[in-house]
């Protein structure tokens, strides 16, 4: 038995771990929380002081059996689950069920699951932070009080399933404030008058701006044509010649990640936050790296950088690049950010993406790019841009037009952001002189109507959410997971779009529970639980402050919301067993059929996904199919009768070249597509999509 015992979270982390430490440790995972409040239950005494009533996770009792003997057999015990609130909750639930004295240097944190990081972070154990672990607790506790007090009274007033909380349903209610403001927008008229000229070979647009050297705005058609009429030549008054830089944008937060990560890679949040867990716990990647974190921790708002990291950013990009792009750069975090962890970052920028691609799966791959570009970029010199605006006129009617070239690419040899990438390309003006006069190719005058403000896509969301302080970065991928698997809200096009339910609901608490939908209110309580972070105040007295006016509003809901009926969405799918329509419903595992004639008739069905192909083995239809975690897996039709099954997509329009039979794509490190038939053995790499 080992002398040393380090227990972490995840099995990926505890893996790379052991290896950096050697046989003098055991090095072991808690699988996240063991302990924390019962799922049956409040399991919070708001009478006394709201105590937590903690219970060990069904499912962990044996896993804690373990802990606890590996613990009492070892010398020395180090808790270093994550670097977090959450990760220092867990590991005070663990030295509490372990028996490691409060007082005991017991306590590792590392931002990067690297050798050197490891080594230096065990050789200085610290306390556990209580006023971490009550931030957590406050957190907790608050949430569990308003989602389990509200969600009762919706399952009785409205229907069975139907959850409330803290931040969700403020995130909801942003998306259903934005849809009221889309359907309510009244679009207004408004003209433009553009240009197309030329000079020498170089079109060019001009655009205008107003008559007698003041700025003009063309409200009608008629308006329009007359100034379009007007003008018969361009004559260039002034060109004006300048020159702008555009500084590289921090590397990112949690927050910018999940933004850039679903502008750029389509991912939604908790794709990414799922990737960059992979990234952070660590990869083998071979050579004289072997196992480590790619990435530095990925659930943090500060924008520091350590001095190591940004000597070695230094080093790489004047090696590479030449010193002319190299600009050190430190961002300033915002005032109300925690800073106890760096930016996200490769943990070296001597892993490039390319090199290590082979070892990582496609969506690995695509997020360490982004990653990496995006903190390499944060250390280098500013795009310089030649600006050109040039102003034209005819009698009394003036145009402008603007240009830019591009002097030096600077970051962008490295990074573009979606504005960038436009700039980049050349959007100069010709050589135009004042007194020349320009080309007229054609006149337009163009009608136009003002336009509603945007739905939410999950980019646009998780920015809202964090400029107006609602949450933390490690909320906004399960807040907007949870809405949209609740039914509240569902995705159109990448946008989020309020169903029925989420505006029923949303009307309640807005009615009945005003200051948990209220932004302001949300964002005051967040700033309340930093400051018990900071040891400024008492995690009881958050709670006892709030909660007086929340069980006032409790008892007037429960008299004053009316019973409200909603209409379940009809399928075309049949009862088999009574022949009605059956109905979607949403439950734990997601959507599935129900028979609307419940409770005479009990009969529910999963949804139908058809991978659109046949069963090798009988000819049925074979059909995509989810476990109860969710993943999914291909079955026959026919099942039970007929036992057809596959982990791996089947190709629908494709079939095995070399014997005709179903071909299976692998994803994943071992990615390929191959033959259903063993004794074919056909397979190949899959096609790679280019990372944009």
């Amino acid at each position: 038995m080992a002398k040393k015992l380090l227990i972490v979270e995840s099995p990926a982390k505890a893996g790379t771990i052991k290896k950096y430490l050697g046989k003098d440790y055991e090095v072991t995972a808690s699988m996240g929380h063991i302990i924390d409040l019962p799922k049956s239950q409040l399991g919070v005494d708001v009478e006394n002081n709201f105590e937590p009533k903690y219970i060990t996770i069904r499912g962990k009792g044996e896993l804690l059996t373990k802990l606890k003997k590996t613990a009492k057999a070892s010398d020395k015990v180090y808790l270093a689950t994550d670097p977090d609130r959450e990760g220092e909750a867990i590991s005070w639930h663990l030295a509490r069920a372990l028996g490691i004295p409060e007082d005991s240097a017991c306590r590792v944190t590392f931002n990067e699951i690297t050798q050197n990081a490891v080594k230096t972070s065990i050789k200085e154990p610290r306390k556990i932070d209580m006023d971490l672990v009550n931030a957590q607790q406050a957190r907790r506790v608050l949430d569990r009080v308003v989602g389990y007090k509200i969600s009762p009274i919706l399952w009785e007033k409205v229907k069975r399933g139907l959850s409330a909380g803290r931040v969700q349903s403020v995130a909801t209610r942003m998306i259903c404030d934005r849809e009221d403001e889309i359907e309510n927008f009244n679009p207004k008229e408004y003209w433009t008058v553009e240009a197309l000229l030329k000079h020498g070979k170089k079109e060019f647009c001009a655009k205008y701006y107003g008559e007698n050297g003041k700025e003009t705005e063309i409200s009608t058609k008629e308006d329009a044509e007359r100034i379009k009429n007007d003008i018969t030549a361009l004559t260039v008054k002034s060109v004006k010649i300048g020159e702008t830089a555009k500084n590289p944008p921090p590397p990112f937060t949690t927050s910018t990640l999940q933004q850039d990560a679903s502008r750029k890679l389509g991912f939604a949040t908790f794709k990414t936050m799922q990737t960059a867990q992979t990234l952070y716990e660590g990869i083998n990647i071979g050579g004289r790296y072997g196992s480590l974190g790619l990435i530095t921790y990925m659930r943090t708002d500060s924008l520091r950088i350590s001095n190591e990291a940004q000597k070695e950013a230094i080093v790489y990009l004047t090696s590479n690049f030449g010193k002319e792009y190299v600009k050190p750069r430190q961002y300033k975090t915002g005032k109300n950010a925690q800073d106890a962890h760096e930016a996200i970052r490769p943990t070296s920028i001597n892993i490039e993406p390319d090199a290590i691609r082979d070892k990582l799966t496609n969506d690995q791959y695509k997020l360490y790019k982004l990653i990496w570009e995006r903190f390499a970029a944060s250390q280098m010199a500013a795009a310089l841009y030649e600006t050109q605006n040039a102003v034209l006129e005819s009698g009394t009617h003036t145009f402008r037009a603007n240009g830019s070239k591009i002097l030096f690419k600077g970051f962008m040899k490295v990074y573009t952001e979606g504005s960038d990438e436009a700039q980049d390309k050349d959007k100069a003006l010709p050589e135009i002189k004042a007194g020349e006069i320009a080309e007229i190719l054609k006149i337009d005058a163009l009608q136009h109507f003002t336009k509603p403000p945007a739905r939410y896509t999950e980019a646009a969301l998780v920015h809202a959410l964090e400029e107006n302080g609602i949450g933390r970065p490690s909320t906004y991928a399960p807040t907007i997971t949870t809405i949209v698997s609740r039914g509240y809200v569902r995705r159109v096009k990448k946008q989020l779009v309020p169903t029925e339910l989420g505006r029923i609901t949303t009307d309640i608490m807005k009615n009945h529970f005003e200051d948990i939908v209220d932004i302001e209110f949300t964002a005051d309580m967040e700033k309340k639980l930093d400051e018990v972070e900071d040891g400024r105040i008492s995690w009881i007295k958050v709670l006892s402050e709030f909660y007086p006016e929340f069980e006032s509003n409790l008892e007037n809901a429960k008299k004053e919301i009316e019973k409200i009926k909603i209409k379940d969405e009809e399928s075309d799918v049949v009862c088999d067993k009574c022949g009605r329509k059956m109905v979607y419903k949403i439950g734990k595992f997601g959507k599935f059929l129900a028979c609307p004639g419940y409770p005479e008739c009990k009969n529910t069905m999963s949804i139908r996904t058809e991978a659109g192909v046949k069963c090798p083995k009988c000819g049925g239809e074979i059909l995509v199919k989810k476990t109860r975690k969710g993943k999914n897996y291909y079955g026959c039709e026919n099942n039970p009768k007929c036992d057809f099954m596959v982990w791996d997509k089947p190709l629908k329009k494709e079939v095995c070249p070399d014997c005709g039979g179903i071909l299976l794509e692998r994803k994943g490190k071992n990615a390929k597509v191959y033959c259903i038939n063993e004794k074919c053995g056909y397979q190949r790499k899959p096609e790679r999509k280019s990372a944009k």
